[in-house]
């Protein structure tokens, strides 16, 4: 299956895509990552946010059934970005405890979006959840 970016505003400003819960929906969604930050000015963020959205789009394929994902980009307000993936699964993700070097590969995904996100979080609901990566945007002045 081939799946495309077709970045539409969901908000003020906002970007989202409803994706095939594959992992080849990750580099569509890092697309969509990067669509957005260029329409906001905000190129400098790309890296950090491509590599959360490959992250948080990994980590609902592996962890969870949902047949279809849903990425959503946003600015929350002027000083944040917030990148998210919803998906059906109503269990919780849970950062495995680092135990020296014996954290199996596989396991790091949200200690990686700890790394990344200046904040992050998970919305629950009746049916899935939405669980998202905060970067903070630098002031031009700093």
């Amino acid at each position: 299956m081939t799946v495309s970016a077709k970045p539409r505003p969901t908000g003020h400003p906002g970007y989202s895509e409803t994706l095939p819960g594959q992992e080849e929906s990750a580099e569509v969604a890092r697309q969509l990552v990067r669509t957005a930050l260029a329409a906001w000015h905000l190129e400098d963020l790309t890296d950090s946010g491509v590599l959360l959205v490959s992250e948080l789009v990994a980590n609902a394929v592996k962890h969870t059934n949902s047949r279809l994902i849903r990425v959503v980009v946003s600015r929350p307000s002027e000083k944040w970005v917030r990148i998210g993936v919803t998906d059906k699964s109503v269990v919780m993700p849970e950062i495995r405890k680092e135990n020296g070097d014996n954290l199996p590969t596989g396991g790091r995904g949200l200690l990686l979006i700890d790394a990344l996100a200046t904040r992050w979080g998970t919305d629950r609901y009746g049916w899935g959840k939405h669980v998202w990566g905060e970067l903070k945007v630098e002031d031009e002045d700093a």
